[in-house]
């Protein structure tokens, strides 16, 4: 059946998808908030803070995100055994993912606090920059596996359809990171140092509290929480694929804030804020992404062909046009949100110009966010590993040849956005191409 063929989904379908989108939405605005609020915070302190800053989140957030699949395999496992009717096989599945999720954690805080110096070294930021990069990163790293249990137990609720408690955490981690770093950086004067410590306290209460939700639940299926070993490989087994396409996501950002370090420092920090924009708004398209994930597992896992495909393209639409009115609230704020960032006018004029290329791609982001989820829910993992690969191969050409060419500057930084935007285009592209196919329909409890 093609995407032309689909009958719409009706009005109750629609009411499902906005019960799980608003809240993931409000959540995964609430999210990268942590790091705007970090930015604001520490842009006051200068330039080189500012850049440190974002050479050291590159770091930081490929140590976390590369195990995202916590987050997004355990969606999509739980939520097809919640379809398939075994609501207690689901829950077990989410406690072996958060077993996982500590072993990780302490393994990747460990290397990232041995090798902070020489994996700040990668980007060639100026000595300043690279000294403030190098402290954060050392102080984030004790935050590094609550991140990790955040991601897992925030996984195993959404795969039972419940978007509303992460919202929550992530409403209190916010507000209490922005409180933190505020007075830690400011109050107490620990420089940049202080906005670390703010967010390792805030993730940790996180983790906290969305792990006594997990293991409550738990309790009342009495689902077993000890650690099995067969299961938590299984777990890890299972997220090889994720990893693999994650981590190729994550060279492609890696690279872009490798070609910005070599425009100049102005433009390196503009570019760190540009890409916590960015990530912001990914954050907001991302809802109907989360939504996917959850409502295709079950709905496949019921067995219901249809009504995936249908909820499908619902999705893909829905996300077009809130791309659309994300494009013309960037294009109106373009010259307003540098002023909240840093004082240093050439830092504003390039933010100003970036953001205008990152204003014009939400559209096309959209599309891409959205069907990535309905994959990811489908347990579409393996062919998503190899496209996502591809994606990074036709990207390089694009990044470096921006960075080959010599242009600095504003016209540096505006280029690299262009070529960043090339890469969404061509992700979107095919992505839409295994959409529209049938390869990815695989019903029942387990893929």
């Amino acid at each position: 059946m093609t995407a032309s063929a689909t009958p719409p989904p009706d009005r109750g379908v629609r009411a499902e998808v906005l019960r799980l989108a608003v809240p993931a939405f409000l959540a995964l605005i609430a999210e990268p908030l942590f790091l705007l609020a970090d930015s604001a915070i520490v842009g006051y302190l200068g330039t080189s803070s500012l850049a440190g800053l974002g050479v050291a989140s590159a770091v930081l957030l490929t140590a976390v995100n590369v195990f995202v699949f916590l987050a997004y395999g355990t969606t999509a496992v739980v939520a097809r055994r919640l379809g398939a009717g075994d609501q207690r096989g689901a829950v077990s599945a989410g406690i072996d993912g958060l077993w996982l999720s500590l072993l990780l954690g302490a393994v990747a805080a460990v290397a990232v606090a041995v090798w902070a110096r020489p994996l700040v070294e990668i980007f060639g930021a100026s000595p300043d920059a690279s000294a403030e990069a190098v402290t954060y990163l050392r102080v984030s790293t004790l935050g590094i596996p609550p991140m990790l249990l955040v991601l897992a137990a925030t996984g195993v609720l959404r795969g039972l359809q419940d978007t509303r408690t992460p919202l929550v955490a992530a409403v209190a981690g916010f507000s209490a990171n922005a409180a933190l770093s505020l007075f830690l950086v400011h109050g107490v004067g620990w420089g940049i140092a202080g906005a670390a410590w703010g967010t390792v306290i805030a993730q940790t209460g996180m983790a906290i509290g969305l792990g006594w939700v997990v293991v409550r639940g738990a309790g009342r299926l009495d689902a077993s929480l000890r650690f099995h070993a067969a299961g938590v490989l299984r777990s890890a087994l299972d997220g090889v694929p994720l990893l693999v396409r994650t981590l190729a996501l994550r060279a492609v950002l890696l690279l872009t804030t490798w070609a910005a370090a070599g425009l100049g420092e102005p433009e390196l920090a503009a570019h760190q804020v540009a890409m916590t924009v960015w990530t912001s708004l990914a954050f907001a398209l991302d809802a109907l992404a989360i939504a996917a994930q959850a409502l295709t597992g079950r709905s496949l896992g019921a067995g219901d062909v249809a009504g995936t495909r249908a909820v499908t393209w619902l999705m893909v639409r829905w996300g077009v046009w809130f791309g659309v009115v994300l494009t013309g609230l960037v294009v109106a704020l373009h010259r307003v949100v540098p002023l909240g960032f840093s004082a240093d006018p050439e830092v504003r004029a390039a933010l100003a110009a970036a953001l205008l290329v990152v204003a014009v791609s939400q559209p096309v982001a959209a599309v891409a966010f959205v069907l990535d989820g309905v994959l990811i829910g489908a347990g579409d993992a393996r062919w998503l590993a190899v496209a996502q690969t591809v994606f990074l191969l036709a990207y390089l050409p694009m990044v470096l040849g921006v960075r080959a060419s010599g242009v600095v500057g504003v016209p540096g930084l505006v280029w690299l956005w262009v070529a960043f935007t090339g890469f969404m285009t061509v992700r979107a592209v095919g992505l839409v191409w295994r959409a529209r196919g049938d390869g990815w329909m695989v019903t029942g409890a387990a893929r």
